[in-house]
């Protein structure tokens, strides 16, 4: 007698009979967002990510730059269960997905920016065992995709979304190995030089630059409406010389002076209003590489 079929397995075969269109370009990577200055457990992110070899879920790590709802019963928790049939209920949060965004615009910043300045790339192995949905998963989205049949670009094109809310979300299933499915660290330039550079040398993956998010306090205060002008007030707070970058704001939350979801907000600014330029589709610039 066969073993049933494992929560993996199931909710791949879950979203897999919500999908429809054509097979999906495999030359697209996955990428997973995050902002790499950050502390998770006390320990700088990157080294719990050296030490552990393994990218975790908000289930286990129970960080977010999003939101903190991975929980039993918790808002994560009940859009994971509607979306790959309650196959997740039941199980320890090692099992979960770890979330993503499908790189569609071949953005070098990653595919969603919103939730840091620095990204993974994952080999192309990965859009096997990945899920999509659009929009986001906390939009209670009805449309879904799997690698073989896949029409969420098509739908993400014609929309009219704001910047920071225009990607498709991925849903890793299995293991986020970084010896074995990563491609690249890439990181935002004002990290060279630093304590983030040195730990992500410590990882087995090579790093990558993108060429930079950088807004101007004079541009910031234009977009009061985007996010609230307390925000831009903080933003101008923090500011150096007139400048937000990604490692000011990281600088600015390791104080513990600042709210994190206002500074998440500020970061949002910086995202949206100083983002890099569109890259023509070019790969992120090499500074090594590794075997």
């Amino acid at each position: 007698m066969s073993p049933p079929p494992s929560a993996m397995e199931r909710a791949l075969s879950h979203v897999a009979a919500l999908s429809s269109g054509q097979p999906l370009d495999r030359s697209l990577p996955l990428t997973l967002n995050f902002h790499p200055d950050r502390v998770v457990g006390g320990r700088p992110i990157l080294d719990e990510l050296a030490r552990d070899g393994v990218y975790r879920s908000q289930f286990v790590t129970g960080t977010s730059n999003g939101g903190l709802t991975a929980h039993p019963g918790g808002d994560r928790w009940r859009w994971e269960s509607r979306i790959f049939g309650g196959a997740y209920d039941g199980v320890p949060g090692e099992q979960r997905p770890v979330y993503g965004a499908l790189n569609f615009r071949r953005q070098e910043a990653g595919a969603a920016p919103r939730f840091g300045s620095a990204h993974f790339r994952l080999t192309a192995q990965a859009l096997e065992r990945a899920t999509f949905c659009y929009p986001d998963s906390a939009a209670e989205p009805s449309d879904f995709g799997v690698a073989d049949r896949m029409a969420l670009v098509e739908l993400a094109d014609a929309d009219t979304r704001d910047a920071l809310d225009d990607y498709i979300e991925a849903q890793v299933h299995g293991p986020v190995l970084l010896d074995r499915h990563l491609d690249a660290l890439v990181l935002d330039p004002s990290y060279r030089g630093t304590d983030v550079e040195e730990a992500a040398r410590r990882l087995p993956c090579r790093t990558e630059w993108h060429a930079g998010f950088r807004l101007t306090v004079a541009e910031l205060r234009r977009h009061a409406d985007y996010r609230g002008q307390e925000f831009v007030d903080l933003g101008a707070e923090i500011s150096r010389g007139g400048l937000l970058d990604p490692r000011i704001i990281g600088d600015a939350a390791r104080t513990g002076r600042y709210a994190t979801q206002s500074l998440k907000k500020v970061w949002h600014c910086l995202a949206r209003f100083g983002a890099p330029p569109p890259s023509q589709g070019s790969a992120p610039a090499r500074s090594r590489a590794r075997a």
